[in-house]
This record gives structure tokens, C-alpha cells and sequence, in this order.
């Protein structure tokens, strides 16, 4: 079932016509309960009620702080319902980072679970099982705001982008005109951090009468438990970044899969075993590009034959690849990205300057269009698809997620006076290379506590001083290689099957020549996708299966001797070796 519409439609429109339609239908489930799509208008109409008995009103801003659940879809139609954009705040980032995002966006209130960290004043808390007197519509524009969303930002603190209503809705628009969406009832996984825009795509897709399935973390971590879910389920479509898929991919016995991948680009070997699954008519994957400030998605295509891209404009979206003096570059030659089109953002919030710097006039067009300069490099191939080169800035992505250096350098070099870091990409993720001699425990606490988990650094370098070419400016090239297990040597060396089997796993894992029997697997530089190919791995080559859960909950990672013993005790269990 999904509702008639036209490009102009708001999403809430279009959500109120599908409950009308299928009042009974399921329009979200997740592990805990289900609810169909008459409840889950009534809820969402209290607390819209709610809102507006507190003041909200057309244009403001109100912060949503909710994990992932049925709960959290509420409160986002509610705000919607309101007038009003959200703010996601995702309750896992540190409390210094939420007061800033709060202030920032002139938050006064906020739906939560519960109570706000201590020292963030003058914002109002309200639970998402408000309720108040039916609201009165609030007629609203394709201009108004839908949500603000905070990236990283070079200065050293994360800017928030401000999407308008139309965007959105034009977003879905264009990814049914191309097929993406199927017209029948589908039933969509979401697994993204509301606070990552690709999380839009995802549980919007309840506005046009899908029904959406919410998976809790360890279904999103675990191979088994992720393909169990999309069987469980029933899902048909569900949104990952590649990175996030070759870690689980292995669990899904699924066919007919509708796939959707983003955020960073595809390996060319994932590429290749994703064609070859829709030959088979397992998977069926699409890969999008966009930036943030174009409203998630500006490009699609097909993942079919050998070679990767990131597609063609989706419809009414424009894509200029220009050089330095704007001019348009020929077929192959690389250039900068610029977008413009209905799904450009309105500007970043108190940011004129740099909202000026980014969203620049449209050459191209009529007087009062502008256009995002994306800041990375791609080239046109002869077929019309666009190949993606990399970033023409310092700006990187680690698992989907936008990473300005400059911002974790920032974060560093406020841990105490004279401390300084380098950071960059290594094998896609982030290292710090630090002078000042600082107590790396400390610093990793540190920067823990200021920045989101995705923007703390896997390792934490110390080095003398920063490697300087004949020009006087920093060399990337010389620094050092943080795989080197040289500054290791001396560590305790595996003794037994047992230990050298599973220090086989996690170098193999980490891309490093060894690793001691001593070692902290996340100390080596690992991160929670790295776990998963852990757990599989072990499971694939010694029969052995691990929790995803026992990786957290238990040091198992952090202390190898214990690892080993989980190992041994699950071989013995299942009569092997």
C-alpha cells in the first residue's frame, strides 16, 4: 500500500493519507512491539499536543534525544506535526558535544527518556509519552525547516545543517521516480543513528505507507543476528554503508533483497559480489551519493558490472564537476562537485560566513539558485555515470560518517598545554600522531569524552615531532606506519595452539603482522566493525561461535588470555580439535 502524491507533497500529508488507507496495517516494529498505523497517528497526535501546549510553534527547533525505537519515530512526526524541525541528539555522544549542539541550535526543549546530563541548563525535558489537547494544524512550506542535522566541522565544533520540508520530500520523490522504491508495500530495516543523515531515507519511508523495522544494536552487529532479523521480518529493503555490509553479510540467506548502500564508496571486490548476487536474484543494491547539505541522496545507480560508481543525477538534481574557475571539465578529467537542485539545504545554523563560503550562486542557472560546493572530486565517465576520485579538502569519511581532522586535532590539543596531533586516514580509520609526550590512556579518555565514538582515533601515535619536507610543511609520507609492530617487539608471544590460532584471527583482522598475547585488541586500533569480522572469522575457520554482546559485555576483546579461554572452551563444546 502506498499512498497516490505528487512531488510537492509534504511527508506528513502523505502519512496522514496512508493511515486513512490502512488504518490496521503494521507501520512499526521493532524487537519489543509492534504498532500499526491508526496507533501510531494517535500517538503521534498527543504529543504533537503536547508541544504545542508548551510553546512550540511553527519554525522552532526541538531536540530528540531517544535510542532507536518506536518511540523515537513518534516523536519525529510529532515534532513535524508541530510545525517544528528536530534536532537529533543521540544520547551516546558526550555531554559537552550535546550542550554545544543544544545551544547552538536554540533548543528549549527536549523529548527524552530521560533526565538531561547535569550543567545543561534552561531546556525543558518532556518524556515521548506526553500527551496534550489535539493541535490545531500548523500549516507549513516545502521552506520550512524538517530537521537540523550536526556534522564535524573544520573549526574545531560540529555545524548544523538545516534541511527544509521540501527537500525531504523531494528526496523520496526522486528515488521512486527511478525505481529505487517500489510501488507495492515494502518492508524497510533501519539500522542508522538518527544523528546520521542516512537515517532520513530510512524511517521516513513510514510516510509513504511502508512499514519499518527497527533493529537494536546487536542485530545490527551480529552476522547471525542481522540475517535472522531480515528473515524474521520479512524485510525487503534495508539501507547500510559498505563498510557495515561486508561485516555482515555473510549472515544473510535472504533473496529479493532491495539494497542501498552509502556513505563512503564500495570497494571494487564488494562491487564485483554484489553483481554477482544479482545475477542470482539474491540482492538487488543500489549505491548513493550525497552530501549532508543536498539532503542524503543526489546520485543513484545500480551496482551492476565490474567497476564502481556512484551513478547519475537523480531526477531534478543537477551535478556540475568544475574546475577551479567553475568551468564545466570535460568526460574523464576530475573536478570538483557541485549540486544544486530542490535537495539543497538552507544553510548551516549561525554559520553566514561559511554558509556563504559552501552554498554559492548557481552560474548555470536563473538569478537566486544556488549550488553546494561539495568539496570532492569526481569525473565523468562516457557512459554518464559519475566515478567518485576523493575529497579536493582534508575532510574524510570512517564508516559513513563525516570526519573534519581538524576537529579531532582541535580536541587533542585542548588535553593539555603543549600537546599537538596529526590525524588522518589509515586503512579507513582515524589515527592520532601526537607530540608533547602525552599519557595516551589519557588522551584516548579524553577525546572519548568530547567527540561522538566514530571521531576518536583507533590509535594514538606519540611522536617526537611532526615530519616536515624541504618547504617547512608537514610530509604525511614520512609518518610513521601504525601497523609497524616494531615499537611491540617486546611484547609476550603467543604460546600454544589456542593463542597462536587466535592471534592469527586478530592480526588477520587488523591488517598487522602479529600480535602478542598480551595485547588490548582495541588498543591495536580496532573498532566495533572489526569485532564483528572477528566473531566471524573465528566462527568460519575454528566452528566456534561468539556473542557479539560477550565482546562488550565481557572484556573479551580487551584481555587475549580470556579471549582464548572462550575459544577453547567453545571448541571443546562442539567436540572439535
Amino acid at each position: 500500500m502506498n499512498t497516490p502524491h505528487t512531488q510537492g507533497d509534504d511527508l506528513l500529508v502523505r502519512f496522514q493519507r496512508s493511515v486513512a488507507v490502512a488504518p490496521d496495517l503494521i507501520a512499526v516494529r521493532s524487537p519489543e512491539t509492534s504498532v500499526t498505523f491508526a496507533s501510531l497517528a494517535e500517538r503521534i497526535a498527543a504529543l504533537a499536543g503536547a508541544l504545542s501546549a508548551r510553546g512550540v510553534r511553527r519554525g522552532d527547533h526541538v531536540g530528540v534525544s531517544l535510542e532507536r525505537g518506536v518511540d523515537l519515530v513518534v516523536a519525529l512526526l510529532a515534532v513535524w506535526s508541530a510545525g517544528a524541525a528536530y534536532v537529533p541528539l543521540d544520547p551516546q555522544y558526550p555531554d559537552e558535544r550535546l550542550a554545544f549542539m543544544m545551544r547552538d541550535s536554540g533548543l528549549r526543549l527536549v523529548i527524552a527518556a530521560d533526565a538531561l546530563p547535569a550543567g545543561i541548563a534552561n531546556v525543558e525535558v518532556i518524556t515521548p509519552a506526553a500527551t496534550g489537547a489535539a493541535a490545531v494544524p500548523v500549516p507549513v512550506t516545502s521552506t520550512d525547516a524538517a530537521y537540523v542535522m550536526y556534522t564535524s566541522g573544520s573549526t574545531g565544533t560540529p555545524k548544523g545543517v538545516i534541511v527544509t520540508r521540501g527537500a525531504v520530500a523531494s528526496l523520496v520523490h526522486r528515488l521512486e521516480a527511478i525505481g529505487a522504491y517500489a510501488d507495492s508495500h515494502r518492508v524497510v530495516g533501519w539500522n542508522a543513528s538518527a544523528s546520521f543523515d542516512a537515517s532520513v531515507q530510512q524511517w521516513v519511508r513510514v510516510c509513504r505507507g511502508d512499514t519499518v523495522v527497527l533493529l537494536d544494536e546487536e542485530q545490527r552487529r551480529d552476522p547471525a543476528r542481522f540475517g535472522a532479523a531480515l528473515s524474521k521480518y520479512a524485510i525487503t529493503d534495508i539501507d547500510a554503508t559498505p563498510s557495515h555490509w561486508e561485516a555482515v553479510e555473510q549472515g544473510v540467506t535472504t533473496s529479493a533483497l532491495r539494497l542501498f548502500l552509502g556513505g563512503e564508496p564500495v570497494p571494487t571486490a564488494l562491487w564485483q559480489r554484489l553483481d554477482k548476487a544479482r545475477q542470482s536474484g539474491r540482492v538487488e543494491a543500489f549505491n548513493l551519493y550525497g552530501p549532508t547539505e543536498c539532503t542524503v541522496d543526489s546520485t543513484a545507480g545500480p551496482v551492476e558490472g565490474t567497476e564502481p560508481h556512484i551513478g547519475r543525477p537523480l531526477p531534478s538534481v543537477e551535478i556540475h564537476v568544475l574546475d577551479g574557475r567553475l568551468a564545466e571539465v570535460p568526460v574523464g578529467v576530475t573536478g570538483e562537485v557541485y549540486i544544486s537542485g530542490p535537495g539543497v539545504a538552507r544553510g548551516y545554523v549561525n554559520r553566514p560566513g561559511l554558509t556563504a563560503q559552501r552554498f554559492v550562486a548557481d552560474p548555470f542557472a536563473g538569478a537566486g539558485r544556488r549550488m553546494y560546493r561539495t568539496g570532492d572530486e569526481a569525473r565523468w565517465r562516457p557512459d554518464g555515470t559519475l566515478e567518485f576520485v576523493g575529497r579536493a579538502d582534508r575532510q574524510v569519511k570512517v564508516r559513513g560518517f563525516r570526519v573534519e581532522p581538524g576537529e579531532v586535532e582541535a580536541t587533542i590539543a585542548r588535553y593539555r598545554e603543549g600537546c599537538a596531533a596529526v590525524v588522518v586516514v589509515r586503512a579507513d580509520d582515524l589515527v592520532a600522531y601526537c607530540v608533547g609526550d602525552p599519557d595516551l590512556d589519557e588522551l584516548r579518555d579524553h577525546v572519548a569524552a568530547h567527540l561522538p565514538a566514530h571521531m576518536v582515533p583507533v590509535r594514538f601515535i606519540p611522536i617526537a615531532a611532526f615530519p616536515l619536507n624541504v618547504n617547512g610543511k608537514l610530509d604525511l609520507s614520512l609518518l610513521p606506519d601504525p601497523h609497524d609492530s616494531a615499537a611491540r617487539a617486546d611484547g609476550q608471544l603467543p604460546a600454544g595452539e589456542y593463542e597462536e590460532l587466535v592471534a592469527d584471527v586478530w592480526a588477520a583482522v587488523l591488517g598487522q603482522d602479529r600480535v602478542f598475547a598480551d595485547d588490548d585488541f582495541f588498543a591495536l586500533g580496532a573498532h566495533s566493525l572489526m569485532a564483528i569480522r572477528v566473531v566471524a572469522r573465528v566462527k568460519k575457520e575454528l566452528g566456534v561461535t561468539l556473542s557479539i554482546r560477550d565482546m562488550y559485555r565481557h572484556p573479551l576483546l580487551r584481555d587475549f588470555a580470556e579471549f582464548v579461554k572462550a575459544v577453547h572452551a567453545g571448541v571443546h563444546s562442539a567436540g572439535g580439535r
